[in-house]
């Protein structure tokens, strides 16, 4: 007679888990967003598929405009949509690669000489300086959360993407600068640690859902990423196969929310249930006789209006958001490099129009973002709400692989950036 025994091990969040070897093998993104968080966790480490096998959400209640303003409700939210996402792939998720997103969020280009002396070969340590000499200056309560280089110039010559080896005389680089809040992020990973999670990473949101909805031609060529979620609008635009333009609007999904209350007088959950139901980004694509019923506020009797009430309210709103994505666009010396155009992702894209009306405010060809090349769970999240936590992942393996390195690990910038980290909860929590 032989005797299963099935190990269970204690979560930190309240439950108790199968102790399961194939937690090591997972890769888990959580998207913290204003309206949402979710995690989705990934098994094994195929970058060109990945396998998803847990998918977890929860209504977010404790961020405003992508940051904190309420730990305990935030805690709460991620205990609920990791614990969901454990019971889908059956094991303890213990670490995260976490978001950090919201209207704080800085990016700037810089760049930076040195001059190489090791037998006119450039090492890494040359690598190091010129990226040392390429960062700025910037506030006591303000962190570098990601130093991207865009190209190295080895002598006059530009364009190189690893000058390792190459002879040289002088290397220059230019990089792109994300900073962000100190205490914004560190919320963040206080989160994440009240909910009985270590953080591997925290990944700035436009970059993750790049990594999930554009293609490396669309990349190359030139495009602008446009993820619009419930408290902000991030602008993240990408040429010669580099970011080079980011920007974070404080306009989002939730302002369609309280238009549309407003707007109808209603109550504003059941304006946000109207939006979804009924929702169109523009009032062309409405008939004039098409009607909707209405809440009132305070118990009254239910209205009738006319759809396109409703569509002129939403249409306003978008056009707006639009036209200011138009104008960070035209503020660069990129928007006539733009040939793939225009990506829109995150869960306000997904209503009808959308795409058309940015199409016609911005004058560039426009595309919905979906979250492409997963397998497994992919019916659940092939939606363009999860392109940020799908790209979560994605980064996850990507730099877990070495990838993300042009250099050796010890003088890595993401591995930098993961120390500091560290040192953020050694140092606060």
């Amino acid at each position: 007679m032989f005797f299963y025994i099935t190990v269970f091990e204690f979560n930190g969040r309240g439950a108790w888990m199968p102790s399961n070897t194939k937690s090591n093998n997972l890769t888990v993104g959580l998207d913290i967003g204003t309206t949402k968080i979710c995690a989705i966790a990934v098994e094994g480490d195929d970058i060109d598929e990945l396998s998803v096998v847990g998918v977890g959400t929860a209504k977010s209640d404790g961020l405003r405009k992508g940051v904190v303003v309420n730990i305990e409700k935030t805690v709460k939210a991620i205990k609920k949509a990791v614990e969901e996402c454990e019971l889908m792939c059956g094991t303890q998720i213990r670490s995260v690669f976490a978001g950090i997103a919201g209207h704080h969020i800085r990016g700037q280009n810089s760049r930076g000489m040195v001059t190489v002396y090791h037998n006119r070969i450039v090492t890494e340590e040359d690598i190091r300086r010129v990226i040392d000499a390429a960062q700025v200056l910037i506030p006591n309560d303000r962190e570098v959360l990601h130093i991207l280089p865009q190209e190295f110039i080895v002598d006059d010559q530009d364009g190189v993407q690893n000058p390792l080896g190459m002879a040289a005389a002088r290397l220059e680089v230019n990089v792109h600068i994300v900073t962000g809040s100190v205490t914004s992020a560190q919320n963040i990973i206080k989160c994440c640690n009240q909910s009985g999670l270590d953080v591997e990473d925290i990944v700035l949101e436009p970059l993750s859902s790049s990594q999930a909805v554009l293609s490396p031609d669309e990349q190359e060529v030139g495009v602008v990423l446009v993820d619009i979620g419930g408290g902000t609008t991030d602008v993240t635009i990408y040429s010669e196969g580099s970011i080079v333009h980011t920007a974070v609007l404080a306009l989002g999904g939730n302002h369609l929310t309280h238009d549309i209350a407003i707007g109808l007088g209603a109550p504003l959950r059941e304006a946000e249930e109207i939006k979804h139901k009924y929702g169109l980004a523009m009032a062309s694509m409405v008939e004039e006789d098409e009607m909707i019923d209405v809440p009132s506020v305070g118990g009254r009797n239910n209205r009738t209006m006319q759809k396109k009430v409703l569509a002129s309210i939403i249409e306003d709103r978008f056009r707006e958001i639009f036209e200011l994505i138009a104008h960070e666009i035209e503020k660069t010396h990129f928007h006539t490099l733009m040939a793939s155009g225009v990506v829109i992702t995150g869960g306000s894209c997904i209503m009808p129009g959308a795409d058309l009306l940015a199409s016609q405010v911005l004058n560039l060809p426009v595309r919905v973002g979906y979250p492409e090349n997963i397998s497994g769970l992919r019916e659940m999240i092939y939606s363009p709400k999860y392109a940020t936590s799908v790209g979560l992942v994605r980064y996850g393996i990507t730099s877990n692989q070495g990838k993300l390195n042009f250099v050796g690990d010890e003088t890595n910038l993401f591995y930098k950036v993961s120390r500091r980290m560290k040192d953020w909860m050694q140092d606060f929590f």
